[in-house]
C-alpha cells in the first residue's frame, strides 16, 4: 500500500484536486493506492472545496463534493509514503513542519511528475475560473505522469 498526500494552502483549491483526479485516474490502475490532501494552513478547516474548483472538477467527471479541508499534522509524515506539494513554499512549511520525519518523503508535486520547466502549481483562488480551468489540466497530467512513476515502482 502507497499513500500519497497532495498539499497547498488551504486545502480548498490546488490540493483538492490533485486528490480527486488521482481518486479518478489511479482508481483502476493502482487499487493499492490510497490519497488524500491538506493544507499548511488552517483558515478553511472543515470547509468543502473552493465552489469554482468543484465546478471544474464536475465538468471534467471529478466529484470534490465529500471532500472537506484539513491542516496537515505531523502525523501525517507517519501516515503517508509521499508528500507532494503544489508550491515551492507549502514545501518549505510541510519540511519545518515534520522536521527530519519528511526526509525522502516530500517533493514539488511537479517536479515529481517530471513537468519539464514547471516548478510550482499556480494559486488560482485570486483568479476567475479560467485560473482553475488551467490548473486542472496541470494536474491533470501531472496526476497521469505521478501514476505511471507509481506503476513502474
Amino acid at each position: 500500500m502507497t499513500r500519497v498526500l497532495f498539499v497547498c494552502m488551504g486545502n480548498i483549491c490546488r490540493s483538492p484536486m490533485a486528490e480527486g483526479l488521482a481518486r479518478q485516474r489511479w482508481a483502476e490502475r493502482l487499487p493499492g493506492v490510497q490519497v488524500d490532501s491538506a493544507g499548511t494552513g488552517d483558515w478553511h478547516r472543515g470547509q468543502p472545496p473552493d465552489a469554482r474548483a468543484v465546478s471544474v472538477a464536475a465538468a471534467h467527471g471529478v466529484d470534490l463534493s465529500t471532500l472537506r479541508a484539513r491542516q496537515c499534522t505531523v502525523a501525517d509524515a507517519q501516515r503517508f509514503d509521499l508528500i507532494l506539494c503544489a508550491d515551492q513554499d507549502n514545501l518549505d512549511a510541510v519540511r519545518r513542519l515534520l522536521g527530519p520525519r519528511a526526509e525522502g518523503r516530500c517533493d514539488l508535486l511537479l517536479r515529481y511528475a517530471g513537468i519539464a520547466g514547471a516548478h510550482d502549481v499556480p494559486d488560482p483562488y485570486f483568479g476567475d475560473v479560467s485560473a482553475f480551468e488551467q490548473v486542472f489540466a496541470l494536474l491533470r497530467d501531472a496526476i497521469d505522469a505521478i501514476g505511471q512513476r507509481l506503476q513502474s515502482r
